[in-house]
């Protein structure tokens, strides 16, 4: 059967696909033409307009400027022993892109060196911060100041550690420890408390800053100025070369102090196992001739980082060996107190000056059953100002307190800067205090009683100083009423500038008297102290070549006494024990030195705190005996 095709069959008409197509290839040509043209004015904008912008630009991208660390500053005693210097040291660093399991690298890393908690804590803070900020590449230390011993161990294991380097850098050290702890304090890192207050620019390629002592208060002298380097990196910004442009940082400025270690170890070797503190002072020029402050503390466990438990240690010691007693202790100054006293009874003529007073062994004030108990039980009969001084009787100074009343003492005392801070360069101290009724109203809300302003005549009750404080008074009255400011730094040197400042002394005041004889009145009596038979603190002039003024003291801490008793050394335990101080200064006719003494728990001034400011002035004034053990020490740091 033949079947037939009915549909209509198409015939194409080759001209109108010729125009269709002709007509799409002018448009397709006319739309890449106005792109090729778009893209030549916009390079040509790029290349001519905004050339030098995106030049800019690349080479910014290309060419990063990386901080240079300044090499801290120097420290010295005054006669160049080196307090605090800067050594090579290595640590172990780690790249944490290299890094495939960290855990599994500590881990192996800990066979070969010492890898405390606090180190670990640290360096995975860093790490993780690395990364966080894309900064895979740099260096992160896991350990500082590597012993010899243990960069080498590593050394020899470093090909088996891909991305683990040990790396030579400077390490603060101080090479006396305890002896100048407390003077010249320590560097630690840098912490996030740190960072709120510095310029971060100028600390970019440091670690550490200053954390105490000199270090902390002459942070930006010592630190220096950050220098930079030009390098090439890539697009993951890792350095590929050095490139022209380098500025050097500039080193901090070496400070040379008015310590003289040879007198500062003298004096931390005459304190031995005690706990207290020892100021000596320069009467012409205030500068501080030595600050021991007993226990003490290696500065150099702060300086890698100190771990947890030797801090605790530290921290929790009865004996608080962080705690710095020459600035911060408040001690009652007892009887070291007496002669400023003395010399406000004679500026205001107190009644008791004139007339002498009657010592019976106490006092009583009228109306009142009350015995204010003076030291020697069986009195000192009719005593004046002189007598008063060279035995200290308190039954004197009751009455002359009394007289003077708690308002002219607070104003006269405050002239020699009780109950204020001295000033010290090291910008922090405590103030101490010197009561008054408006600070007591203040304080307790309680009116002031006349009890009060007897104990207040004999360094006792509410009164408190520091060590600083007495050393500092002491001088002002070697001085006859001339107050300078204690201070440290005698010379700073900048070695990048070349330049030298001396630090001359700092006057705070003049103390004038109505009758200027009362200073000399007063220095007589403290004289005879020392040199006098009946002198509390007789028993150390023995030998002595020169003159020396001074005051005894002895400071209650507790009172344990009953009526008919009398504590001693062997019934009471330690820490209830009175303290030991004692105050002076030599020679009598242009004073070289000027000095406190604070024994803690020492008991009687006259027997422990005396004898240690005989040794001391002895060591300054006449160089060290060097047949004893300790002075053969003294020896060995002169000799650096």
């Amino acid at each position: 059967m033949l079947l037939i095709n009915t549909q209509p069959v198409t015939i194409k008409d080759l001209a109108v696909e010729q125009h269709v197509f002709r007509r799409r290839i002018m448009v397709a040509s006319a739309f890449v033409l106005f792109a090729l043209m778009l893209l030549l004015v916009r390079m040509g904008q790029l290349q001519l307009v905004e050339h030098e912008h995106f030049r800019t630009l690349s080479e910014n991208n290309r060419v990063k400027i990386l901080p240079i660390e300044p090499t801290r500053g120097l420290i010295y005693d005054r006669n160049g022993v080196v307090l605090a210097r800067n050594t090579p040291s290595f640590s172990l660093d780690v790249i944490p892109e290299s890094v495939k399991d960290l855990d599994a690298l500590i881990e192996k890393l800990r066979e070969l060196v010492f890898i405390s908690e606090s180190d670990e804590a640290r360096f995975r803070a860093r790490f993780a911060a690395a990364i966080r900020e894309r900064r895979p590449f740099d260096a992160i230390p896991l350990r500082l100041r590597l012993s010899y011993e243990e960069m080498s161990r590593v050394s020899v294991d470093l090909y088996k550690f891909p991305g683990v380097d040990v790396r030579a850098r400077l390490s603060r050290d101080y090479p006396l420890g305890s002896l100048m702890a407390h003077v010249v304090g320590y560097v630690a890192r840098i912490n996030d408390d740190d960072l709120l207050e510095i310029d971060e620019a100028r600390y970019r390629a440091s670690t550490h800053i200053g954390r105490t002592g000199v270090e902390r208060a002459y942070e930006d002298l010592l630190h220096g100025e950050v220098g930079y380097q030009h390098v090439e990196t890539n697009a993951h910004n890792r350095v590929l070369r050095l490139l022209p442009g380098r500025e050097d940082a500039a080193a901090g400025s070496n400070l040379y102090l008015s310590v003289d270690v040879s007198l500062q170890a003298a004096a931390e070797a005459a304190l031995g196992n005690e706990r207290g503190a020892v100021v000596a002072i320069n009467p012409r020029t205030g500068g501080v001739l030595a600050m021991v402050s007993t226990p003490a503390f290696d500065p150099n466990l702060f300086v890698a980082g100190i771990d947890v438990k030797t801090y605790g240690e530290l921290n929790q010691s009865d004996d608080r060996p962080l705690f710095n007693r020459v600035l911060y202790g408040k001690y009652p100054p007892g009887s070291t107190l007496k002669p400023f006293v003395g010399l406000a009874g004679l500026e205001f003529e107190a009644p008791t000056v004139g007339k002498g007073s009657w010592c019976p062994g106490f006092y009583q004030l009228k109306g009142h059953n009350h015995k204010y108990r003076d030291w020697r039980r069986s009195g000192h009969g009719r005593v004046d100002m002189d007598k008063a001084i060279v035995e200290s009787c308190d039954v004197y100074f009751y009455e002359l307190a009394l007289d003077l009343g708690i308002g002219r003492m607070h104003r006269f005392l405050s002239l020699f800067g009780f109950g204020a801070k001295t000033g010290l360069d090291l910008g922090s101290e405590s103030s101490g205090l010197m009561p008054s009724r408006g600070w007591k109203r203040a304080r307790h809300k309680q009116p002031w009683y006349p009890g009060e302003t007897l104990i207040t005549g004999i360094g006792q009750g509410f009164t408190l100083t520091t060590p600083l404080q007495l050393a500092s008074a002491t001088a002002t009255l070697a001085n006859k009423g001339l107050r300078l400011q204690p201070q440290l730094v005698e010379r700073i040197i900048d070695p990048f500038q070349g330049t030298e400042q001396s630090n001359a002394p700092r006057i705070v005041g003049q103390i004038e008297l109505t009758n200027p004889s009362h200073w000399q009145s007063m220095i007589r009596s403290m004289e005879n102290v020392v040199h006098a038979r009946n002198g509390t603190a007789f028993r150390i002039a023995k030998g002595i070549q020169y003159s020396m003024a001074g005051k005894t003291g002895t400071a209650q801490v507790v009172s344990m006494k009953q009526d008919g008793e009398e504590d001693t050394a062997e019934t009471v335990e330690k820490r209830f024990r009175d303290h030991a101080l004692f105050v002076a200064f030599a020679p009598i006719e242009r004073p070289r030195i000027a000095i406190a003494v604070v024994i803690e728990n020492g008991g009687s001034g006259s027997a422990t705190a005396a004898p240690i400011a005989r040794s001391l002035v002895d060591h300054y004034l006449q160089g060290p005996d060097l047949k004893g053990p300790e002075l053969q020490r003294i020896a060995a740091l002169d000799s650096r």
